[in-house]
């Protein structure tokens, strides 16, 4: 046998391994869905869900499910679940606000959604409640009731302002991202030595979902503002994910318990995909190579770890929830564009269409984990599921890769 020094035999590796990839992303090129088709299909599910989901009484508001289902359970609340509404709760009307901004990224539509995203703001202002101090956004619209306000929400309203501003340079959306910022910050205590709360007024836990919104609400404000006040916030708020929600491998726990600082060891997408997106920021605003390091050191074991949990044998990954996973393709496709490994935006893209290609109903509308299964294909849909296909779509057809 041929004895090759250390070194030459690390580089062999490495470029075996290198080689392996490339290999991967090629093949992938002759099977993936194009850009073209990308940006189709997302125009496609979006026109469904606007025809079909918005409830003609209540103006810029949508159904939680299509076909109605007003009996169904709500189960992403505190407390007991409770019953579907006239209208949906804040939560997956967020998701078609982040649809129209994915799809006003690419140029050739841009100016056709300006409309929709009009209509939205309209919609989104109408959970505003500004009879609570500070200002903030409530789970369901305050015309119908007084209901709680939950941070994690209000990450993701500002998220959605914040793009809004990048589409448009409209300043009301900026003013509206720091006066939800406001409200944000509001939710932070000394208590497990920083971080912020889920719901306003429950002091019980912090979890990674409220924390990671306010740490990209924040970077995002200092990306539009070059306000360093933002920027360490973001830092306040990543420092403090990474001492106490994250495992060695870099994924993050779902939440820490103020009571006695137990964390919650539950694992989803969503919760590592923001911190993977605040990295690639980090390593942007700043420069320095270690946030670049931990994001792609939790780009390869967020997905080896889904990819490792029971799922699909059609699929590359479990998909724990469709926008969970959008929020975690966000991640992979801040960092794509900068390190150029475009193996985990593949992964998803090959996911994708097959739900597309195997599991639509008869209304055009996929099923909740991806999986061709009969019975998921005739039940009602959720919006947020489905405004999630119309945002990954739009992203993978703005991504400049030389695969598509």
């Amino acid at each position: 046998m041929l004895h090759l020094p250390i070194k030459i035999k690390h580089l062999a590796v490495f470029v075996a391994a290198f080689s392996l990839m490339n290999i991967k992303q090629a093949v992938y090129a002759q099977n993936l869905s194009t850009r073209a088709e990308c940006l189709n299909r997302a125009q496609d599910i979006y026109t469904k869900i606007w025809q079909d989901y918005r409830v003609p009484a209540y103006k810029g508001l949508f159904s939680e499910n299509y076909p109605a289902d007003n009996s169904g359970k709500v189960d992403y609340l505190q407390g007991d679940k409770v019953n579907a509404r006239a209208v949906s709760f804040l939560w997956p009307f967020s998701g078609m606000m982040s649809a129209t901004s994915a799809l006003m990224r690419n140029s050739a539509v841009k100016n056709k959604y300006h409309v929709y995203l009009d209509s939205l703001v309209t919609g989104i202002e109408k959970y505003r409640d500004t009879t609570r101090t500070p200002t903030g956004y409530q789970a369901y619209p305050v015309m119908f009731e007084h209901s709680d306000r939950y941070y994690d929400d209000n990450g993701l309203v500002g998220t959605e302002y914040i793009e809004a501003y990048f589409n448009t340079h409209n300043p009301v959306y900026l003013d509206r991202t720091k006066t939800i910022f406001k409200f944000i910050i509001s939710g932070w205590s000394d208590e497990l030595g920083g971080g912020i709360y889920w719901l306003e007024g429950h002091h019980d836990q912090k979890p990674a979902c409220s924390n990671g919104m306010a740490l990209i609400v924040a970077l995002k404000l200092y990306k539009a503002t070059k306000d360093p006040y933002y920027l360490n916030w973001g830092l306040k708020f990543y420092n403090w994910m990474h001492a106490n929600l994250s495992n060695p491998q870099g994924l993050y726990y779902n939440d820490k318990k103020v009571a006695d600082g137990t964390t919650n060891p539950t694992y989803w997408t969503y919760n590592s995909g923001a911190v993977l997106e605040a990295s690639v920021l980090l390593y942007q605003f700043t420069g320095e190579h270690k946030y670049l390091a931990e994001a792609q050191l939790m780009a390869k074991n967020i997905f080896q770890h889904f990819q490792d949990d029971k799922h699909d044998a059609h699929l590359n990954m479990r998909i724990d929830l469709p926008w969970f996973v959008a929020v975690l393709f966000r991640g992979y496709e801040a960092l794509c564009l900068v390190d150029k490994n475009y193996t985990y935006v593949n992964d998803i893209h090959a996911d994708i269409d097959y739900a597309w290609q195997n599991t639509r109903d008869k209304y055009g509308f996929t099923t909740h984990d991806w999986a061709a299964d009969t019975t998921e294909i005739k039940k009602p849909k959720w919006l947020l599921d489905e405004a999630c296909i119309a945002e990954i779509y739009a992203r993978l057809a703005y991504i400049p890769t030389e695969n598509k």
